[in-house]
């Protein structure tokens, strides 16, 4: 039997700015990734989010980013080492803070936007990450892009790790994210979105942008919940896995 995580980044409005469906995405995913305040979310944000959570049992993540509010996170930024590794640990904490009030645990950390890019390739950063995990708690999960050398340095730790797949993002032939401002880099039609989850999830392929064959892992599959398909995908999703015999459900940390 095939299964799979089914999850989604929430928590991405701020004060009076509304972003993404939580409320409907919360109702068909597996885990969140809830925002911590560095890109996007807010304390009021968060604690909702997290509270809806335990109502419908989906696990909850951090997804921290660069501190980057204006750009949503997705500008590249240049940061030292133990700046990364403390600002994962200032973020991953206030959302722990959270969780821990509603009786939950963290299930895992999945880096955001510019910086879950730049763990594709760099040992550093995905150093530092997993060092702020390892000493926050290392029974944390990390969520990583699937082929990133985070996941390596996460599992070099002893960390447990995740290979997280994309819905509505299309792959580079190094199976990186193809660059937002390029064109086709966001996958909007729900029967090919759809059509192309099953195939990584049962055969382990995806075609990149320029038509290659791809192996892929996928333990995690994520819809951006601030894309204007989420909820038609999710709710899609849900609705094929089952009757291709896909189980979806989280990692019951």
């Amino acid at each position: 039997m095939y299964q799979i995580d089914l999850n989604s980044d929430m928590g991405e409005s701020f004060g009076a700015y509304k972003l993404g469906g939580d409320e409907e995405l919360i109702k068909y995913v597996t885990s969140t990734n809830v925002a911590c305040g560095y890109h996007a979310g807010d304390p009021m944000v968060m604690e909702k989010v997290v509270r809806m959570a335990k109502e419908r049992g989906v696990a909850v993540g951090a997804h921290p980013g660069y501190p980057d509010l204006m750009g949503f996170g997705r500008r590249k930024m240049v940061l030292s080492f133990d700046e990364v590794k403390n600002y994962m640990k200032y973020q991953i904490g206030a959302l722990m803070a959270f969780t821990t009030s509603q009786g939950l645990k963290l299930q895992h950390v999945a880096p955001h936007g510019a910086l879950g890019n730049l763990c594709q390739y760099d040992r550093d950063t995905s150093r530092a990450i997993c060092e702020a995990v390892y000493e926050i708690d290392p029974s944390i999960m990390i969520f990583y892009c699937a082929g990133a050398v985070l996941g390596e340095e996460a599992e070099k730790m002893g960390l447990k790790t995740a290979s997280e797949i994309f819905v509505d993002r299309a792959y580079m032939d190094d199976l990186s994210l193809v660059p937002r401002k390029m064109e086709g880099s966001m996958i909007t039609d729900e029967d090919f979105a759809i059509e192309r989850c099953i195939r990584m999830v049962k055969e382990g392929k995806v075609t990149s942008i320029n038509g290659k064959e791809l192996e892929i892992k996928g333990d995690t599959l994520c819809v951006h919940g601030d894309g204007p398909k989420a909820f038609a995908f999710v709710k899609r999703i849900r609705e094929a896995f089952e009757q291709e015999g896909i189980a979806v459900r989280n990692f019951g940390v």
